[in-house]
């Protein structure tokens, strides 16, 4: 299938009421990670009415056409894909605008995220109240260097005390949130890093349940230590920006 620049928001076929969660994930030259994460995620989503949508930010390898060769296999997965590297913020949000469920489940393509947390982030979403747009995981006994780890730890404090958002990991990929309330988040690249402060701009809450974090046992990083400190300096002080630009409406009423 060929998208037009606009096409996404009307990928669907089916109508957004007729799944509970659409599961998403980026991946970029994830060729030894891609197929085994969709198996996974297939095995932990058994039972939900649900589908998993991998997107393709044009890898160089064989991630494309690996996946291309599970949907046989697998019959719930999607996959669309990029024609131009365009980084994680624009694949997450591809497979967003997508997505059929009411419900999103986000992943890290490198299978660090063990796939059996994501219903449990998805349930938790569903049993809440409205006021809820988001639920995010908050990785244990994380399986990173000391370095990547380390600088993690700092960009979240610095991150928290200059948004006053409510996340310890912001960075952790494993979040569930309502399609509704992506559907009013401004996009900028990077913006995946920051959908809680986002999330809080619109007026809702989020919520955090600690989740497994794995090695990574393919592939590399896309990401050093200092193109992300790089990108965020630049990133907080937008959003900053945005946060004093939000005016809420209080209580909307028809009549």
């Amino acid at each position: 299938m060929t998208l037009s620049r606009d096409a996404n928001a009307s990928l669907s076929s089916e109508p957004l009421s007729s799944l509970d969660v659409s599961v998403v994930v980026p991946v970029h030259d994830e060729a030894g990670a891609a197929v085994t994460l969709a198996r996974e995620i297939n095995q932990a989503f058994d039972g939900w009415a649900f589908e998993m949508i991998f997107v393709n930010d044009a890898s160089r390898d064989d991630t494309l056409a690996l996946l291309t060769a599970a949907k046989s296999e697998l019959p719930r997965l999607r996959v669309l894909s990029h024609a131009v590297n365009a980084g994680q913020s624009r694949a997450v949000r591809t497979g967003l605008l997508a997505a059929r469920g009411g419900i999103i489940v986000t992943l890290d393509g490198d299978g660090q995220n063990p796939p059996h947390e994501a219903p449990r982030l998805a349930k938790a979403l569903m049993d809440a109240p409205a006021s809820v747009g988001l639920v995010g995981g908050r990785r244990v006994k994380r399986q990173d260097t000391a370095a990547k780890r380390q600088a993690s730890l700092w960009a979240n404090r610095i991150r928290k005390r200059l948004l006053h958002d409510d996340a310890d990991d912001t960075g952790c990929g494993l979040k569930a949130i309502r399609r509704d309330v992506f559907l009013r988040l401004p996009y900028f690249d990077h913006f995946h890093r920051y959908l809680p402060a986002l999330v809080m701009r619109e007026g809702f809450e989020n919520r955090y349940l600690d989740v497994d974090h794995r090695h990574r046992e393919s592939g590399r990083s896309k990401y050093t230590n200092w193109g992300r400190l790089r990108a965020s300096v630049s990133d907080i002080l937008g959003v900053i920006w945005l946060k004093t630009r939000a005016r809420q409406p209080g209580q909307i009423r028809e009549l």
